[in-house]
């Protein structure tokens, strides 16, 4: 509910506070006297455009603040949602600045204005004569029906089959589009696989494979290179190992004569040992290079083969070959089991569909067995609002699953005796819209958490009988929920448990529309000013007092 209300230098409204009651509040004043300036205002808590043509000063900002309990909406999953700190009491503000800048704020947290629209729908509902789209739309008529029926449960269990069935119904749907995408590759992918695994790539092979081919296409030069070197050092006469041989025996030698030269003998009998190492390790080299053209025919094709394939999948190693290799293999293996795969999913989708099928009917079955009380019931308030002959059929039609179930509905309307009832856009006026749409909100209003009502002039055109019952209606939904009501009625003014009047003060330079709430006598007043006028008789005055106390 609103517990206050707060407007600063918007058009005639220099500043203006109202705190209604958790009831019924009555607004009352003259035409013009700035009633819809305040409209205007809350409809900027709503998400309304801003003009900064409605700013009383111009070289100060606008402000217009409400604040609201909140606790009996649920709405903390939608705070959590969007991020925002959730308290049951919210502060929305919004302030427009004289450069046009318009800045709105959810608990001092700056929001979107799309996101103040969704939040203001939730808190407070304007319901004025031309207030006519809303019962029009048949999502907004089948939550009618729900709020009446009370299929909360029944709604909640289809919804939750209802999600099963459209993750159920996109998995098969992918699968069927995956198998088609892979029958089309699917030869492809498979001449692919069997080429390149009929080489049986092995990891690193490839370094292996082209240090071997270099070794034997060189084999013949390779042996006569070493064998060069191994004469050299092996010749008996002139070799390395012999001349070493005769040097080490004069270093010994000379260690024999002066022990300073130790280290010499030692550093040269290191080299001589690495020296004869070298010499075996030649030798043996030599001895495993071997002279083998059928070998190395076999390599060259490999490695012929292995540098196509790397060409035709554009990569440089046996390695990423493998990885294509395992990359193909998961498709073909997919492909070859994505029969039984589909026939999987196909039955889960037959299974969440018939699952879901059920909930429906189950939710239909609810909402159905409700359409004959409730349009007994709306009929019957219609009548008392002085619409005695007007007529309501609930149309249904079953439709493909939905996020809302199987059922679209519709509300027809007949007002004249005779008529047959149509939808609500062909044949109801405004007058008549508003008396409906009023009469839709008291029935819910034992159903479900309301909004703030505000009711702006809609007893126009009404008096009489038809105003009394209707402010009975307003008190009553009063009991569970907060009405605010502007009115011109005195018999509708007198009902509310608080009266606020609306006026315009002229006893500055500039005129601007101020608000107070009346005390008693007050209130015994304009209730007779709006009796009879500027200037009231004593009947006026007591006829003011009966309508408060009856």
């Amino acid at each position: 509910m609103l517990k206050s209300l707060s407007i600063s230098n918007y058009a005639l409204i220099d500043q203006l506070h109202m705190q209604p009651s958790k009831g019924l509040s009555m607004i009352t004043g003259e035409t013009g006297a700035g009633k819809s300036i305040m409209l205007g205002a809350v409809g900027l808590l709503l998400g309304n455009r801003s003009d900064t043509k409605a700013l009383l000063h111009d070289d100060k900002k606008c402000v217009v603040e409400g604040i609201f309990e909140i606790g009996e909406y649920g709405l903390r999953g939608f705070f959590e949602n969007e991020e925002l700190d959730y308290e049951e009491t919210c502060i929305i503000r919004r302030e427009i600045s004289p450069n046009g800048k318009s800045r709105s704020f959810v608990n001092d947290t700056p929001v979107l204005l799309d996101f103040l629209k969704v939040l203001g729908a939730k808190l407070m509902d304007v319901h004025s004569q031309h207030d006519t789209l809303l019962l029009g739309e048949g999502t907004f008529q089948l939550a009618l029906v729900d709020a009446y029926a009370q299929t909360n449960a029944e709604l909640s269990e289809y919804r939750a089959t209802y999600k099963a069935f459209k993750k159920a119904k996109t998995k098969y749907e992918e699968l069927k589009l995956k198998a088609f995408e892979l029958q089309k590759e699917a030869d492809f992918n498979q001449f692919q696989l069997d080429e390149l695994s009929a080489l049986t790539l092995v990891a690193s092979e490839q370094a292996d494979l082209e240090s071997t081919q270099e070794v034997l296409e060189n084999a013949e030069e390779i042996k006569l290179k070493i064998n060069e070197m191994l004469a050299l050092f092996q010749d008996e006469q002139f070799g390395v190992t012999q001349g070493m041989g005769q040097i080490l025996h004069g270093m010994q030698g000379l260690e024999r004569l002066a022990h300073k030269f130790s280290d010499l003998k030692e550093r040269f009998q290191s080299v001589h040992i690495e020296l004869e190492d070298l010499v075996d390790s030649l030798s043996n080299e030599e001895s495993k290079v071997e002279i083998d053209f059928e070998k190395l025919d076999l390599i060259r094709d490999r490695l012929s083969k292995i540098y196509q394939l790397q060409k035709k999948h554009g990569v440089n190693s046996v390695e990423e070959l493998m990885r294509i290799e395992s990359e193909l293999a998961d498709k073909v293996f997919q492909f070859q089991n994505l029969d039984e795969s589909l026939v999987l999913a196909e039955k889960s989708l037959s299974d969440t569909m018939e699952t879901m099928g059920r909930a429906g009917e189950k939710l239909t079955s609810k909402r159905k067995s409700c359409f004959g009380s409730f349009e007994r019931e709306l009929q019957g308030l219609l009548g008392g609002l002085g619409m005695e002959n007007a007529k309501i059929l609930i149309e249904h039609k079953v439709i493909s699953p939905a996020a809302s179930g199987l059922d679209e509905v519709e509300l027809l309307f007949s007002a004249n005796k005779g008529g047959t009832p149509q939808a609500l856009k062909k044949v109801a006026s405004g007058g008549e819209f508003s008396r409906l749409l009023f009469a839709i909100k008291y029935l819910m209003a034992d159903k479900m958490a309301l909004p703030t009502l505000i009711f702006d002039e809609i007893d126009t055109g009404i008096s009489g009988e038809v105003a009394l019952q209707m402010v009975r209606m307003m008190k009553e939904i009063a009991t569970r929920h907060q009405v605010i009501c502007i009115t011109h009625l005195p018999q509708v003014a007198a009902k509310g448990e608080q009266h606020y009047f609306v006026y315009k003060d002229n006893s500055s330079e500039r005129t601007v529309s101020k608000i107070k709430l009346l005390a008693a006598d007050e209130r015994v007043a304009e209730l007779a000013k709006m009796i009879a006028g500027a200037n009231p008789s004593a009947s006026a005055v007591e006829s003011a007092k009966e309508l408060l106390l009856n």
